[in-house]
């Protein structure tokens, strides 16, 4: 059996032509930094609003407003459709995404032919792929022949540098950036002003009550036999307008069981609950009353409610959970 070799500049052609179809039209591939230019302009911006909208969705949601959440996920939404329309449709009606135009570069098939919306949408699920390879994806174009990434690699596109004449989008690129500037910068200050500052607040009310607290409360429970009536009128101020007949009648049950030389501490406390004008402490508090050899020690469990006045916290409510007790 005879076996007929092609002739040696035929088999020369076959590998000039195989090689040729692995490299880009001389000078036409796009460089890393076009491409990375042109990304950042179309995708990087407009998802980082799109991120700092959800963020403040998140938190907004944590902290039940329901108005800030929706306002957030509608700015994320529009964001988001933005990108999607530069990004797919754009192209196909202009032949650039606005990142392109002023990066001077298209995708295209291999072919040179226009790509259509649908195939950008695979190219762009396909850079998934890129990240996944801890990015080594978005690098490939530095040493592929035909600067291709992985999603260009497998969906057959290439990025190429156009010549001639391109529209002139500097203007609408910058009211763009400088729109979604103002987009995150809205979705920022509202989700400062609606939740991150009303949140501080709180935090802030919980630690000033924590410490004013277990002292007002001590005030309002303190006094000497020899100072009842000053020591009565000022455990008055330490409480609301609502609390004030309860305490009256307490203080006037006292006189009538006999006062003696009264004083308590807090020995430890909790804030159950708060928001910035109201909360509720649980307090073990320990005292003393009379003299020796009479002195009586007490010890008791309370709970107490507060309210903000102004820079300062007033108790509105006082319960005894464990009744005061002690040797007698």
């Amino acid at each position: 059996m005879t076996v007929t070799l092609p002739e040696t500049d035929a088999v020369d052609d076959v590998i000039d032509d195989t090689e040729a179809a692995d490299r880009a039209p001389a000078g036409l591939t796009a460089s890393w930094p076009a491409r990375a230019g042109a990304f950042a302009v179309d995708v990087f911006f407009g998802i980082g609003v799109v991120i700092t909208c959800l963020l403040v969705a998140q938190s907004a949601s944590i902290s039940g407003l329901g108005w800030l959440r929706w306002t957030a996920i509608a700015l994320a939404g529009v964001a988001f459709l933005a990108v999607a329309l530069n990004r797919l449709l754009l192209p196909t009606i202009t032949g650039w995404t606005l990142g392109r135009s002023l990066a001077g570069i298209a995708v295209v098939s291999r072919d040179g032919a226009p790509v259509g919306p649908w195939r950008l949408l695979l190219r762009d699920l396909a850079h998934l792929l890129d990240t996944a390879a801890v990015f080594v994806g978005w690098l490939w174009p530095l040493w592929d022949s035909r600067g291709r990434t992985f999603a260009d690699l497998i969906v057959r596109t290439e990025v190429r540098r156009v010549e001639g004449e391109r529209p002139d989008r500097r203007r609408l690129a910058g009211g763009v950036l400088v729109a979604l500037a103002v987009v995150a910068s809205v979705a920022t200050l509202l989700g400062y002003f609606g939740v991150y500052r009303p949140e501080l607040a709180v935090e802030q009310a919980r630690q000033q009550l924590a410490v004013q607290g277990p002292k007002i409360v001590e005030q309002m429970l303190t006094y000497n036999l020899a100072s009842a009536d000053g020591d009565f009128s000022r455990a008055r101020e330490l409480v609301t307008d609502g609390y004030r007949p309860k305490l009256v009648d307490d203080q006037d049950h006292a006189r009538k069981l006999g006062l003696a030389d009264t004083e308590y501490w807090v020995v430890n406390s909790s804030v159950l609950t708060n928001t910035r004008d109201r909360a509720e402490m649980l307090m073990f508090m320990q005292g003393q009353r009379g003299e020796a050899p009479n002195l009586r020690l007490i010890s008791a469990t309370v709970q107490v409610k507060f309210e903000r006045a102004g820079d300062h916290w007033k108790v509105a409510d006082f319960s005894v959970l464990a009744r005061p007790g002690g040797p007698k």
